[in-house]
């Protein structure tokens, strides 16, 4: 890109910070620093407003940079993440959204800790939060850094690390000064942006092709320079068994992780009631629906226009496909209408990741406050206090996430959000299912279920070939890898579920009738809700 169309991009994305900026200081003069207006922005926000910031907070650079970048490279392949992030908000739905509601107050741990033993369901609960999501910004900072990269014209270290810096400090002063609620608005004006960008490309897209899906993909398929295998299964995940297994065990991470990712919970409690959670996550639905669909058509474009051998050349990863396509769509590079869409898009894309590392470093800085903090002062901590402690833990947050998304730069955004989604399933989803759904449930099997899926999933991905062992992983020098798959879930999940049972059944604790009754009653009806 020329250096005037370099300005104008930046322009574009220093008038977002700036919004985003004035949101926070807006907030931050009106606020009156209670836990309930830091963590849940004082539960006044409407379905619609929190459909939209749950989208905006769902739809990550994962989705718009990598899910894209993976289907223009791998074809049929990269559809499993458009699809598995979908399906994933059925089991939100049905199973999580409303007893959620209506049995928390802020965070996970407050769910699991109203028929348990406080204390140590909280200090695993929130030790497993935090995992989560420093994973999940991991992706998010990689993201900026290639976008950033690419539209520098340097995707060298030092612009990588900059912007990984700066993104790590500006969601730092978006949560520490602004708390939920200007999180919650940033996450809807990014939104509407990212919907609005989405829809002008696909647009675009179908009109080159005059609207002809069959065309689109024939033409994908050609270019791709595999043929029909490119429409079908197996290119990326069908080489052998071990890929096959990968394969399902990456499907079973994202249909589940959703409903145990922390900064999802969280936004559940930012309503006043369940049924207005309820037709929040509708909204969502709706809107997510629509987006993931306009990914496959992006994904294909870029593979038919931009092709998959100039995309790799940006990006080894495929990160940098859509704004590639949005230059092409534009006039091609070095053209005015291409330097513009270009700009557009990637500011669209820098929006996304600081929304998403906001609500992130939120829910994440919560668990630190409202469980770990908490817990360990037990009735001495105020909440005046433990927002202080939210705020300070967002800085230790952000920096733990700035260490590994410079580690982790070469590793496609989507990929890396899987194995959140892994983390999340395996530790999570099975201590949040027993607690609400098994009446035997005991203090020892909660704490048993979130390990029991925390530190296999986390062991197994440092002994995966993400890590070591080949020349894609964090550390290809070194060979330390004994587990074959890239994805744990197909292995933790199985296990957090197991130990959960284990612990419960051997456990002398006797259940409480009492508290898992008022806790059903509860969850079903709405009744002594926040």
């Amino acid at each position: 890109m020329t250096t005037e169309h370099q300005t104008l991009a930046l322009i574009l994305f220093s008038l977002f910070i700036a919004v985003t900026l004035g949101i926070t200081t807006w907030v931050s003069r009106n606020r009156h620093g209670s836990a309930e207006e830091f963590y849940a922005g004082g539960r006044l926000f409407s379905p619609l407003e929190n459909g939209f910031a749950i989208a905006g907070d769902y739809m990550s650079a994962a989705s718009f940079l990598g899910i894209s970048g993976l289907i223009a490279l791998f074809g049929y392949d990269g559809l499993l993440y458009s699809v598995g992030f979908l399906v994933a908000w059925l089991v939100v739905l049905f199973l999580v959204a409303e007893l959620v509601r209506n049995c928390g107050r802020f965070t996970l741990a407050d769910v699991v800790a109203a028929r348990m033993s406080e204390r140590p369901v909280r200090i695993a609960a929130g030790i497993s939060s935090v995992t989560v999501s420093v994973l999940y910004l991991v992706a998010q900072m990689v993201g900026a850094g290639s976008l950033v990269g690419l539209l520098l014209g340097d995707s060298g270290t030092a612009a990588r690390t900059l912007t990984v810096v700066g993104v790590g400090a500006l969601m730092v002063v978006y949560v520490s000064f602004g708390g939920m609620r200007a999180t919650t608005w940033i996450q809807i004006v990014k939104a509407v942006l990212l919907m609005g960008g989405a829809i002008t490309l696909t647009v675009l897209v179908l009109l080159r092709f005059h609207g002809n899906f069959d065309q689109l993909l024939t033409s994908a398929a050609e270019r791709s320079g595999h043929g029909d295998r490119f429409l079908s299964p197996g290119l990326k995940y069908g080489g052998d068994w071990t890929a096959r297994f990968d394969f399902m065990s990456l499907g079973l991470a994202l249909v589940l992780g959703t409903a145990g990712l922390p900064h999802i919970l969280s936004r559940f409690y930012t309503v006043p009631t369940a049924r207005a959670a309820r037709r929040s996550v509708v909204w969502a639905i709706a809107l997510i629906g629509g987006f993931y669909l306009m990914t496959i058509v992006l994904g294909f474009g870029a593979a038919a226009l931009v092709g998959p051998d100039a995309v790799r050349a940006s990006n080894a990863s495929g990160n940098t496909a859509v704004p590639l396509l949005a230059a092409f769509l534009g006039g091609g590079a070095g053209s005015t209408g291409g330097a513009v869409l270009f700009a557009f898009v990637a500011a669209i894309a820098f929006a996304t990741i600081l929304a998403v590392v906001a609500g992130i470093t939120l829910a994440s800085s919560a668990s630190v406050a409202h469980d770990l903090y908490a817990s360990l002062k037990r009735r001495h901590a105020r909440q005046r206090s433990e927002v202080a402690v939210a705020r300070a833990s967002a800085v230790g947050i952000g920096a733990a996430a700035i260490a590994l998304g410079l580690l982790a730069q070469d590793l496609n955004v989507a990929f890396l959000v899987g194995l959140a989604f892994a983390v999340a399933a395996s530790a999570n989803l099975p201590v949040l299912m027993y607690s609400l759904f098994w009446r035997n449930f005991t203090t020892r099997g909660a704490v048993w279920s979130v390990y029991g899926g925390l530190v296999p999933a986390v062991l197994l991905v440092v002994l995966s070939p993400v890590v070591s062992g080949s020349p894609e992983s964090l550390f290809p020098g070194v060979d330390f890898q004994y587990f074959p798959l890239q994805n744990p879930g197909i292995i933790s999940i199985p296990l957090g579920f197991l130990a959960g049972w284990l612990g419960t059944v051997t456990s002398a604790e006797e259940a409480d009738e009492r508290r898992h009754a008022e806790t059903e009653v509860r969850a079903l009806t709405g009744a002594g809700a926040v």
